[in-house]
């Protein structure tokens, strides 16, 4: 199973979400490939996550998390001791998100999005520190990010498989360049080279 974390205000229409929905699609592997619309809450978020993490062996499972859903990918990969991809992952949202405490809009519909200040907390508690495993890690930051640093990605990752992509941007409007390597990773034939 493959369950993909998108990131903030973000939802399963996001460009990376439905470019992976659609390569699985057309491998026959569709089945296999999970993206639920994530709460506003943090823990809200983790505890649907974990939902569907739990009807696959972690064996059979790969998570992958993009911005904010890579955080919370970091997390529930340390406890469920899957494997997981990180596509400009959020390493410090507790600091990065205070700014954007109030009410908003979600990025693909103009449905109304609070994020509250006690989600703060929430991501404080979902915070890992230093990853146990490096090697159930596949790391993608983009040096034209400009949302999150990432140097900060690959500090808080050693050890992990890093790709650094030179340019590209936060929502890496280039991901079909990568798209095979990260399914490779997740165990799917796409009778490509990783």
């Amino acid at each position: 199973m493959i369950l993909y974390l998108h990131g903030f205000r973000s939802s399963p229409l996001s460009f990376k979400a439905r470019l992976i929905a659609a390569r699985l699609h057309a491998l026959g592997r569709g089945g296999d490939y999970h993206c639920p619309q994530l709460p506003a809450s943090p823990r809200a978020a983790v505890a649907l996550a974990s939902a569907i993490a739990a009807t696959a062996p972690a064996a059979g499972l790969t998570l992958i998390g993009s911005s904010l859903g890579g955080y919370y990918a970091t997390w529930l990969a340390e406890r469920l001791g899957c494997s997981a991809v990180l596509l400009n992952p959020a390493v410090k949202p507790p600091r990065d998100l205070e700014k954007h405490v109030g009410v908003t809009t979600a990025y693909h519909s103009d449905e109304l999005f609070e994020f509250k200040h006690a989600y703060i907390d929430e991501l404080k508690a979902l915070a890992v520190d230093r990853i146990t495993c490096p090697e159930r890690y596949f790391l993608l930051a983009a040096t034209g990010d400009e949302v999150l640093d990432w140097r900060e990605m690959l500090a808080h990752y050693p050890g992990a498989r890093q790709q650094v992509i030179e340019g590209s941007d936060h929502g890496m409007s280039d991901f079909e360049h990568y798209l095979d390597p990260v399914l490779a990773f997740c165990g799917i034939d796409t009778g490509q080279r990783a």
